[in-house]
């Protein structure tokens, strides 16, 4: 198949995210596979206009938002005249409405991680929020209601469906690596980790205020945060000793520290699913997590972690207490998380995604 992939950002991009990765991790399997892929999404600093990337031909055109109005032009002057037969219109907050310029009878399929709902409240200026909150996405996705969409939870699913979504399939997300035979060697002493962006909707601050409950009752502990944003200069601004930043790692580095971690912490707003999740999970590492969209469908409960009340940093650091202070109880999520998360695979992912797009 000829497919033109619509994206906000690549994985290239520095503010890059789980979607990213998806489609990354998808479209260069795809083009092992066989099939041609180009991949339409937005510039950034120093970026190339073009370029091919393991194989997937990239355009980009616009800021992240202008990419959409971009997009369409792009279309109309140049992506009609390939003849693609799959434009997958890739949802960030706000689509690229492909269904409406598409010309050529292209299959157009939607891809939805996630709905952004209260990330309106949390990463988006007054009023902008307000709107956006209360009718901008709604008004938005309600225009893809007959699309044949394609999400990553149940969670997501749902919202969808309660939308008014007609034809919504889930592909699971994927692992790039092999999860090891054996738990790796932890540190000596407790350590809590904190895996992602930087941002408010990510909610690092609660690892922070958890961990400070956390160390009055076990003082050795530590908590280390893999990851960078622009949230980074107030969360050092909180911290107190034994909270270390480790900024942006590339993929060995994050996995080698995660591997040595006991917990990870996950305090976010919500989630499309919960990747950092699984790879801590491929590492013998198991997760406390907010119970919410996403975080939900990647933990089982009590079984690879635990889910905790949304929004409660007491209940974040009384769960880690417990289990800090429980080997027993420890040993047996970590040894649950290992074995579960070898049922992922990226290959996986991208084989049942073209199923689903050759069968839409």
């Amino acid at each position: 198949m000829k497919i033109l992939w619509l994206n906000w950002r690549c994985w290239l991009n520095p503010s890059m995210g789980g979607a990213e990765v998806f489609t990354h991790e998808v479209a260069k399997r795809w083009i092992n596979d066989g099939h041609n892929v180009t991949l339409f999404t937005s510039r950034y600093p120093g970026c190339k206009n073009e370029e091919t990337v393991d194989g997937v031909s990239i355009v980009r055109a616009g800021g992240s938002l202008t990419v959409y109005r971009q997009a369409k032009r792009y279309y109309r002057n140049r992506f009609r005249h390939e003849k693609f037969d799959v434009i997958i219109d890739e949802i960030n907050t706000q689509p690229f409405f492909a269904h409406h310029f598409a010309e050529n009878k292209e299959k157009v399929i939607a891809l939805i991680h996630q709905l952004a709902r209260e990330y309106w409240l949390y990463e988006t200026p007054y009023p902008l929020n307000h709107l956006g909150y209360r009718f901008l996405e709604n008004h938005w996705l309600k225009q893809y209601t007959d699309v044949y969409t394609i999400t990553v939870s149940e969670s997501t699913r749902k919202d969808l469906s309660d939308l008014g979504f007609k034809h919504i399939a889930i592909v699971p997300e994927g692992l790039n690596f092999e999860p090891p035979n054996t738990l790796p060697k932890k540190e000596p002493i407790p350590i809590l980790a904190f895996s992602g962006r930087l941002k408010r909707a990510k909610r690092p601050d609660h690892a922070i205020k958890a961990f400070k409950i956390v160390k009055a009752k076990f003082p050795d502990a530590q908590l280390w945060i893999l990851g960078d944003g622009p949230f980074r200069q107030k969360l050092e601004s909180m911290s107190e000793s034994g909270v270390t930043f480790f900024g942006n790692l590339g993929n060995v580095e994050r996995r080698e520290l995660l591997s040595k971690s006991w917990i990870l912490m996950v305090p976010g707003l919500r989630e499309g699913w919960g990747l950092n999740i699984i790879e801590a999970n491929a590492l013998g590492v198991p997760a406390i997590a907010y119970d919410v969209h996403g975080l939900r469908d990647s933990v089982k409960n009590n079984e690879t972690g635990i889910l905790v009340k949304a929004g409660s940093v007491d209940a974040l650091a009384e769960k880690a207490i417990s289990i800090i202070g429980n080997d027993e109880l420890r040993e047996k999520l970590s040894q649950n998380a290992l074995n579960y998360s070898k049922q992922f695979s990226w290959d996986k992912t991208a084989e049942e995604f073209m199923k689903l797009i050759t069968n839409a």
